[in-house]
Order: structure tokens, then sequence, then C-alpha cells
């Protein structure tokens, strides 16, 4: 059995003592800056942002689910969501368990206390709909696998024993509050920190990987970084998975001796938030007024897509915006003669003009 060394992200000033470059403060220092103008578009544009908030929610379960493999039907994902439909398998009721999860963290986000029983609780809730026994930290040693071409599976991480977890996670959660309280760091830095201990300790049997990016989510937000409500940061982690899974490996390496390099993870961490709040300010930015806000944001929508993409495509990106809203807002576009239509049915292709 490996003997169990301290983790050091939090550890005798390990955390204070790495160095940083320049691009990384500029980072921390831009995502300031977006946290400051989050505030104004909340006061001017309070439809955009429900708007915005409806499509997030929805991305986010979908997504974060969807990196471990849980995938529902495209027509059933938003009905589940919003609670319309009752979940029919397995993969349905774990993706129902996530976004219960992640509902109590948008509505009671500034009550919550960061606590190994709150992890816990997650855990259960995640799983509520299946059956299974949930809640309990693991209690056989596991390991972070990865995949091969050739379909062979090699050990990518070994994390925290079984034996250890409790007392690992109750100590990376009592360093992390005091770290929190000294103010000698940014929270972003810190919270990345927090993040990548939790998933070297990987604490359940599965389930991590969703449970760290709600504890993303959780801490952002009791920070003030709200983006993650209006730009679903899961989604953005979706579309680089391979870029997040290295950094996770490269920060992983060395962890259990003191000598893991947290630039890594912290780069795509701030990269992600960077990314989520730049999306969040092209989509609020560009729609002028109240009225007619879902139809702006199909159009910009549009603008970001592939040249050519079919309506099924669309539905995808604007969960939130209903059937009649995303025809009308084609058909207005074809009007203007912004789009052309390639064919005809639900299947037709769309080609924008002048792209």
């Amino acid at each position: 059995m490996r003997k169990e060394l301290p983790m050091k992200s939090f550890e005798y000033g390990y955390l204070l003592e790495t160095p940083i470059s320049h691009s990384l403060l500029m980072s921390v220092r831009a995502l300031g800056e977006y946290r400051g103008r989050q505030r104004l578009y909340g006061e001017q544009s309070p439809e955009v942002l429900e708007t915005l908030r409806k499509a997030a929610m929805i991305q986010s379960t979908e997504s974060s689910n969807r990196i471990e493999g849980i995938v529902v039907a495209p027509d059933r994902i938003a009905p589940l969501v919003i609670k319309k439909v009752r979940p029919k398998d397995r993969s349905e009721q774990e993706v129902a368990g996530y976004r219960d999860v992640l509902s109590s963290i948008h509505t009671n986000h500034s009550t919550m206390r960061l606590s190994p029983d709150l992890i816990r609780n997650w855990h259960r809730m995640m799983y509520r709909y299946t059956g299974e026994k949930a809640g309990d930290w693991k209690t056989k040693d596991n390991a972070i696998l990865e995949v091969k071409p050739d379909g062979n599976r090699a050990v990518r991480f070994t994390p925290v024993s079984a034996m250890a977890t409790p007392q690992y996670i109750k100590r990376l959660i009592n360093l992390f509050s005091d770290a929190m309280s000294e103010g000698k760091t940014d929270p972003l830095l810190l919270i990345a920190s927090f993040i990548l201990d939790f998933e070297c300790i990987h604490p359940f049997m599965d389930g991590n990987g969703r449970v760290g990016r709600l504890l993303t989510l959780l801490l952002l937000y009791q920070n003030d970084y709200q983006m993650g409500r209006y730009i679903s940061l899961e989604r953005i982690v979706e579309e680089s998975k391979e870029t997040y899974y290295e950094a996770l490996y490269k920060s992983s390496q060395g962890w259990h001796e003191g000598k893991a390099d947290l630039r890594p993870w912290w780069s795509y961490f701030l990269g992600m938030l960077t990314a989520a709040y730049k999306e969040f300010e092209s989509r609020v930015g560009v729609i002028t007024s109240a009225r007619g806000a879902k139809r702006e944001m199909v159009e910009n929508t549009i603008k970001h897509m592939p040249e050519r993409f079919r309506f099924s495509d669309l539905q995808r990106a604007c969960p939130g915006v209903s059937y009649p809203t995303l025809k009308r807002a084609l058909a207005d576009l074809k009007r203007r003669k912004k789009l052309r239509c390639l064919g005809k049915g639900r299947d037709a292709q769309w080609e924008r003009i002048g792209s």
C-alpha cells in the first residue's frame, strides 16, 4: 500500500510560492474587470439574462453528463431540465439528478456552506432517481484510467486511498477556507487549486468529475463570478475536453509527493472562464433591447455557427428558445437575404449569405 503524504496545493505555503507568468497575472486582472461589468448587464437586460440562464441550465446539464458518457436524446434534454417529463432510463435519471443539484446551487449558493456533508449530499442527489446507494465516500481504492487507441486501458493517475479519503476531504476544505480568509492569493487561483485537489482525491467511485464541476460553480458564485449562470461552463469544458484532461493530468503529476506544477491547470481554468465571459459579453452586448431579445440572440448565435447548418443544430445551440421563435428568426433572416435555405423539411441545410 502506498504511503499517504500530505497534499501540497494548500500545505506549507506551496501555492503561495508558485511563480506565475505575466499572462496568468493578466488573465486574473481581466477576469476581475469582466466581473465588474457583469453587474451593468444585469441592470440593463433582465429579459436577455433570463433567456441565457434557461439555455445555460440546459446546456450545463447536458454537457457535464455527456463528458462522462451519459447521453440522452436531444429532444428529451430540455423537457427533462424544465421538469416537463420524468426520466425513463438510467441516463435520464442521472441527468435529472444533476439538474436538481445544479438548480439548488443557482437558487441557494449564497447560503450553502462548503463541507464534506454538502458534497456527499450532492452525490446522493445526483443518483436519487436511479435507486443506487450514493453519498458515501469510496470504500475501495480507485484509479483514473486512460483508454488507448487500441482499446487497452492504462492508469493515468492513482488517487488517494479509500481509507484516507475522509480525512483528505476534511483537510482540503479546512485549508481552502483558511486560505480564502487570509486573502493572500486571488480567489480564482484558490478555487482552481481546490478543484485540482478534489479531483486528485477522487472521493467517490463514480461521479467525481460532475461533482467537481458543480463545486466550481458554487465557489465561483460565492465569489461573485456569475458568468456560469448565463454561459454554460460545462459546455466550454466539453468543447475543450482534450485540453481539460491534459491540464488536469499535467498538474496532477507529482501531487502525492508535493511536487505538482499547478500552472497548467491554472492556465486552463482561467482560460475557460475568460472564454465564458467573452461569450457572455458578445451575446448580451449585441442585443439592443428587451423587446425581441430572443430573436436577436438567435441571430447572434447563427453568426457564430458554421457557414452551413441544420435546424436541429440551431435548436441545440439555443435550447432556451421555442420552436416558433426559431422558425420566425430563420424566416426573417431569409427575407432580409442573410440566409438561404438549401432544401425542404427539418433536415434542410441553411447557409449564411455574404459570410
